[in-house]
């Protein structure tokens, strides 16, 4: 055998083994037959917590939740004074991170293709869909390793690149020239195996128009996060979903131009001065509602700019590279500085449009959007939005709802996941407390279940100290 030929068999037979070492050092329970006994069950529908549940898990799948006891053979775990939740599907997630070189370099992204599978996965998030990629073959390959078991993390729906307008913001993106280039780049992506596409602020609405029929012609979803496209634009065109709740609507700005983005100031304006139970924010919501117009809120990543809310916990920051750390103390404690009161404003009708929306019916869905100035890290972020929908009026049983089996609707996989019924996998986790009647203990995860293989939260969340930020 050639040598060079040798050499490299070898080197992929060494990286097999270490990937093989790397999965079994974070998993604490892997079996055939597993029984989940005397266990608080929220089954992720919005019924009430069931106590003393047994869940046998057969074969990576859930084969009953009742009364019975254990079978013979199984490997019996008890989780006395412990609540079983559903494996949290998420909508806007991403592999990437904000990563500047100072406060005044430029917006600038880093793939954190090692950090932030583990960290969705330690944080019970066990099927997620990025909203919108950088780095579209790195996002590939990560989906690609972890489906075949060489790295820890949740099943990832990917979202190709973002369809941008003129100007792009970001220098990672490439601004999309005409309607025609719109349905290429989506016929293209869709080849590589996107399953989705983002429309971002800049985009005019031919484009959508183009990007939206082409995405349908294929059976996939559609999804924005606008500006120059109002939210009743996008409806009218058939977009399936709205990113970031109401904080992107553009709906309220009076004399928008057509195609024209408003400055953010203008749009924050528009909230302002918006009655939420008034008729415009009323009509809106029954519009998207009619449409079948999902919503999907992003609370994490706007309450990092309202003044008076907590900075992270020392769990989180020990996440976080000594810059990033760095970069996000100095910015909290500018946010935190001197204010008008118009954030927290804001920030409250926010809450209670995104309240109104589901109490009308709306399909809210929910995500972190891990960027930001680095206040929003993934795993710990998607915790804190089901936090924020409780205090946005949402039962704790709702907002886990909203986390999971919503989540799985609209990616139309909920007859396999986001809830816990027999006949789907086991993706799900175990926490200490009850999140039922105290929403913060959705925190205290100790093991995650993804297709009945169980891995240890807290050494997920050891492997990555340091590393976000850098990889």
């Amino acid at each position: 055998m050639n040598t060079k030929i040798l050499l490299a068999a070898l080197a992929l037979l060494a990286a097999a083994r270490l990937s093989a070492q790397d999965i079994d050092s974070v998993v604490s329970v892997r079996a055939p037959l597993i029984a989940l006994t005397h266990a608080r069950v929220i089954d992720g529908r919005g019924t009430a917590p069931r106590d003393d549940q047994t869940i046998l898990i057969r074969a990576g799948r859930i084969e009953s939740i009742g009364t019975a006891a254990a079978p013979a053979g199984a490997q019996i775990i008890d989780l006395t004074g412990k609540t079983v939740l559903p494996g949290l599907v998420m909508l806007h997630e991403h592999l990437y991170f904000t990563s500047r070189a100072s406060t005044t370099a430029t917006f600038h992204v880093n793939e954190m293709d090692y950090s932030f599978p583990r960290l969705y996965l330690a944080c019970g998030l066990t099927t997620i869909r990025t909203a919108g990629s950088m780095e579209p073959y790195a996002d590939l390959e990560v989906k690609a390793r972890i489906e075949r078991g060489a790295v820890p993390g949740p099943k990832i729906h990917l979202t190709a690149p973002y369809l941008e307008g003129f100007p792009s913001v970001i220098a990672q993106l490439h601004p999309v020239d005409s309607p025609a280039d719109a349905a290429q780049l989506v016929t293209f992506w869709a080849g590589k195996g996107f399953t989705s596409f983002k429309l971002y602020m800049h985009l005019p609405k031919d484009a959508a128009r183009a990007a939206i029929e082409a995405a349908h012609a294929r059976g996939l979803q559609v999804t924005g996060h606008i500006g120059a496209l109002t939210y009743r634009d996008a409806a009218e065109l058939g977009i399936d979903n709205l990113e970031h709740g109401f904080y992107a609507a553009t709906d309220f700005v009076r004399g928008k131009k057509p195609d024209e983005l408003p400055n953010p100031a203008v749009i924050a304006g528009s909230i302002d001065a918006l009655d939420v139970d008034g008729p415009e924010a009323t009509s809106l919501i029954a519009l998207l509602v009619a449409k079948h117009v999902a919503i999907t809120s992003t609370l994490p990543v706007f309450e990092a700019s309202v003044p008076g809310r907590p900075i992270l916990s020392a769990r989180e920051l020990d996440c976080l590279s000594p810059t990033s750390r760095e970069n996000y103390v100095r910015t909290w404690a500018r946010v935190n500085g001197p204010n008008d009161g118009r954030a927290v404003a804001t920030w409250k009708k926010m809450l209670a449009l995104e309240k109104k929306f589901y109490a009308a019916g709306g399909l809210l869905v929910a995500g972190s959007d891990p960027t930001g100035y680095g206040a929003t890290i993934a795993g710990h972020g998607s915790l804190r939005e089901v936090e924020l929908l409780v205090e946005a009026g949402l039962t704790p049983i709702e907002a886990i709802q909203v986390a999971s089996y919503n989540g799985a609707r609209l990616l139309g996989v909920e007859r396999d996941v986001g809830s816990i019924e027999p006949g789907k996998a086991a993706d799900l986790f175990v926490v200490a407390g009850d999140p039922s009647k105290m929403i913060s203990e959705i925190r205290n995860i100790e093991t995650v279940f993804k297709d009945g293989v169980g891995y240890d939260a807290k050494k997920l969340l050891d492997s990555v100290k340091g590393c976000v930020g850098i990889q």
